[in-house]
């Protein structure tokens, strides 16, 4: 059985280190494993792969890995790797669902921080070397506590629910919304669906986007959406750009229908010089660093791991996508 790994998305490169590369050979005798760290090298490894683990399949090789079974991707977000081939055929989907479940609600809990106690003017009073501290106070409509306000998440899957449970311990009032909402969410006092969107925008305090990028999800956060916001109400992104209308998140901000954003992922990446969300006084940017961990790549290769296993001994597999869902369903 032949594995092909290839870790190159965008400006990040990585490849599994030799020595560990040795460890999986010899723990499975029967696995040839190979590293491809030239893109130009990969349909030709390909051709004749049962297995593929990276950050994204190139859809132009998919018809010619006719022994394809399985893709694992390093990502939680899949919607690179359901092309319309992939989801026609039988080929399974596993990908890194929980592995982010400790960086990305803290990255938030930062970020609901530093927006809240405008951390964001204080770093810019600070170039200035001016003691200015009503400017801090004052700034956004004013300094705000996290214990007491309204925390709305949208999405329910490893990172949504640890937010929901460290919102809680902090003291604030959470909401989830999710596509069954029927199922409860520790931490939070309610759980909706979808239907009921704007209504739990309209009762936040900061609003957090941790949904998979699907069609019921793409272009989510939009005009009427923003509009049902509070003008002292914040929105932070750890999903996907693709789920906010960009045209109408930069007219609120500029506006000031919202107090602010915070924002680490993004339409396009990386994020043109030219965008307005650099320069919006309002709006945190990261540069979509939120899943990093100084454990990334060895929690990487040790759920792969385990679920290489897993395949060769015919197990189930960990964190199989619903191809049709888009994330991996409870």
């Amino acid at each position: 059985m032949k594995v092909v790994s290839f870790f190159q998305l965008k400006e990040v490169r990585w490849a599994i280190a030799p020595q560990d590369l040795d460890a999986i050979r010899a723990e499975l005798p029967g696995v040839e494993i190979v590293s491809v760290e030239n893109e130009a090298d990969l349909p030709a490894a390909l051709a004749d792969a049962e297995v593929f683990v990276g950050w994204t399949f190139p859809a132009t090789s998919f018809a010619g890995a006719k022994r394809l079974r399985w893709i694992h991707t390093a990502n939680a977000g899949v919607e690179a790797n359901l092309f319309p081939e992939m989801v026609a055929s039988d080929v399974l989907l596993t990908n890194a669902t929980g592995m982010h479940s400790v960086s990305i609600p803290e990255h938030v809990l930062g970020t609901m921080l530093a927006l809240a106690r405008n951390f964001h003017e204080a770093a810019r009073i600070q170039a200035r070397a001016s003691w200015d501290r009503f400017g801090v106070i004052a700034y956004a409509g004013g300094i705000k506590e996290l214990d007491g306000s309204n925390l709305a998440i949208l999405g329910a899957g490893p990172i949504g629910a640890t937010l929901a449970r460290l919102g809680s311990a902090l003291g604030m009032n959470v909401r989830v919304l999710r596509r069954r909402p029927d199922r409860p969410v520790p931490g939070a006092e309610a759980v909706v669906g979808p239907e009921q969107k704007l209504a739990l925008l309209a009762w936040a305090d900061f609003v957090v986007l941790a949904t998979p990028l699907t069609a019921e999800t793409d272009n989510m956060i939009d005009r009427a959406a923003l509009a049902a916001m509070r003008p002292s109400s914040y929105l932070i992104n750890v999903a996907r750009g693709e789920v906010i209308d960009d045209d109408a998140l930069v007219d609120a901000l500029r506006r000031g229908a919202i107090a602010g954003a915070g924002l680490d992922t993004f339409r396009e990446e990386p994020l043109p010089p030219s965008s307005p969300y650099w320069t919006l006084p309002s709006c945190i940017v990261t540069p979509h660093v939120s899943g990093y961990t100084p454990e990334y790549f060895e929690r990487t290769l040790e759920l792969f791991r385990d679920n290489l296993r897993r395949y060769v001994q015919g197990e189930r597999l960990r964190n199989v996508v619903d191809k049709r869902l888009g994330y991996v369903a409870e």
